[in-house]
Formats: structure tokens, C-alpha cells, sequence
């Protein structure tokens, strides 16, 4: 679902700085190759059930 925000709210916006981890460390994904931004943007995400 592609919103499009009002021009006000969209000049505010900044990015950001999204980390994952790899190998025990974590590390930016702006800094992975063509090949490993395909393959982080392709993971399923979950969230454990709440007991």
C-alpha cells in the first residue's frame, strides 16, 4: 500500500540508516552489493506469537 504524503510532510522527511545483523556483527545494509541488497530485500519477516 503506496500512500502518497502531503508535500509538506514529504519535505520533512530524512533517511535513515537501516542495519542488519551479519555474522555475529551488525552492518548497514547501504553498504551490501547489488547481490545482497536483492537478497535482504527478499527475507520474510516474522513476529513471534505472543503467549
Amino acid at each position: 500500500m503506496n500512500k502518497q504524503l502531503p508535500k509538506e510532510l514529504e519535505e520533512k522527511r530524512t533517511r535513515c540508516m537501516v542495519y542488519t545483523r551479519v555474522m555475529g556483527y551488525h552492518r548497514p545494509v547501504e553498504s551490501f552489493n547489488i547481490g545482497k541488497k536483492g537478497e535482504h530485500r527478499q527475507r520474510v519477516k516474522f513476529a513471534e506469537p505472543v503467549k
